[in-house]
C-alpha cells in the first residue's frame, strides 16, 4: 500500500509539473506601462497582424483619475477588450467611467464590445463612426480569416454610445482630459487625447514612432497642420497609434516623412516616372529601418503619386 501511495504521490506531482510548463507558455496579458503619474500605455506589437501577435498591434492606454478610468482605444477584438479592461482593474479598482477611441483603424476599435457588455459608454468623432459603418464589416471579414474564429469570438462591428463634432474637455474621472480635433488629418475622424495634468498626449492615428505611418485615409496638408498645433503645445510625454512611448521630438519626424515623401513623389511624377516603378523609386533612407517600411512606405509611395497626378489632371 505504501508503494502504491508514493506511486500515485510522485504521478500527481509529475501531472502538477506538466500543468505549470503548460500555463507558462499561455501569452502573458497586455501590462500597463506608467508613462506618467496615473497615466498608462499598453503597448502593442509591432508587424502586421498574424495569429502569432493576435493582431494586438495598437497601442491603447487608459487615465486614472480621482473617481474613474478614462479608456483610449478598445483593442482589435473583444477578447483584447476583455484583456485591457484586466489590464485597467490590475492597476486600480476605481470604475471605467469611459473609452474613447482615437481613430477607425481595426486594431483600436473592437474591443469596445467588450466595454459596452459592462455598460461602460464608447464614444467617438462623428466622421470616424461613420468610415467606421461604412467598411468595418470588411474588415472583421479579413481579420477573421487571418486570425480565424477563436480569436475572433465574440467580435463584432458596433455602435459607438455618443458621437462628438469638436474638441472638449470632461473631469468626468476627477482629472481634466482634453479631447483634440483638427480636421481631417491622419485620417477623417481622428483626434487625440490630452491628460492636462502630466501633459501626456495619447496621439493615435496623427502620429507613430518608430513605424511608418500609413496615409490611407488621410489629408497630408491637414496632417501636417494638426501636427504643428500638436507641436505647440509641446507634450512632455506621447503614446502613439503604434510603436514606444516618446517625447514631442516623435512629432517632427512624422513631419519629416511626411515632407520627404509628398517631395520625392512630386520628383517622381515630374519626371514621368510609372506608377509601377514609384514604390521602388520612392526610397527615404532616413527611415528604412522603421516598421513596415517594405509595406506600408511602399504602399504610401503609390497612394501619394495617384493623389498629386489626379490633382495635376484636374488643373
Amino acid at each position: 500500500m505504501a508503494d502504491i501511495a508514493g506511486s500515485l504521490k510522485a504521478l500527481f506531482a509529475a501531472l502538477l509539473a506538466v500543468l505549470a510548463t503548460a500555463c507558462s507558455t499561455l501569452p502573458a496579458g497586455p501590462q500597463p506601462l506608467e508613462v506618467a503619474p496615473g497615466v498608462y500605455m499598453v503597448p502593442g506589437a509591432p508587424g502586421e497582424t498574424s495569429p502569432a501577435n493576435l493582431g494586438r498591434l495598437g497601442n491603447s492606454g487608459f487615465i486614472v483619475g480621482d473617481t474613474g478610468v478614462i479608456a483610449i482605444d478598445t483593442g482589435v477584438s473583444y477578447l483584447h477588450g476583455q484583456a485591457l479592461l484586466a489590464a485597467i482593474a490590475r492597476v486600480t479598482d476605481r470604475p471605467v467611467k469611459l473609452a474613447l477611441i482615437t481613430h477607425t483603424r481595426q486594431e483600436f476599435l473592437f474591443g469596445a464590445t467588450a466595454f459596452q457588455e459592462r455598460g461602460i459608454p464608447v464614444h467617438m468623432h462623428r466622421r470616424a463612426a461613420q468610415l467606421m459603418a461604412a467598411r468595418c464589416e470588411t474588415c472583421l471579414k479579413t481579420l477573421q480569416r487571418t486570425l480565424g474564429p477563436e480569436a475572433l469570438r465574440g467580435t463584432a462591428v458596433f455602435k459607438p454610445d455618443a458621437v462628438f463634432d469638436a474638441d472638449f474637455v470632461t473631469d468626468v474621472i476627477g482629472r481634466p482630459v482634453r479631447v483634440l480635433h483638427f480636421g481631417h488629418s491622419s485620417g477623417p475622424g481622428d483626434i487625440a487625447v490630452l491628460d492636462e495634468r502630466t501633459a501626456t498626449l495619447f496621439a493615435g492615428g496623427l502620429l507613430t514612432v518608430q513605424r511608418i505611418p500609413d496615409v490611407f485615409d488621410s489629408d497630408l496638408k491637414g496632417w501636417q497642420q494638426a501636427l504643428a498645433a500638436l507641436a505647440a503645445r509641446a507634450p512632455a510625454h506621447i503614446v502613439p497609434g503604434h510603436g514606444p512611448a516618446a517625447d514631442a521630438r516623435a512629432i517632427a519626424s512624422v513631419q519629416r516623412y511626411l515632407v520627404q515623401l509628398q517631395t520625392r513623389l512630386i520628383e517622381l511624377l515630374g519626371s514621368g516616372t510609372p506608377l509601377s516603378e514609384v514604390p521602388d523609386l520612392a526610397a527615404l533612407p532616413e527611415f528604412d529601418t522603421w516598421d513596415q517600411y517594405d509595406l506600408i512606405h511602399r504602399r504610401n509611395a503609390s497612394v501619394v503619386f495617384l493623389r498629386l497626378e489626379r490633382e495635376l489632371l484636374f488643373k
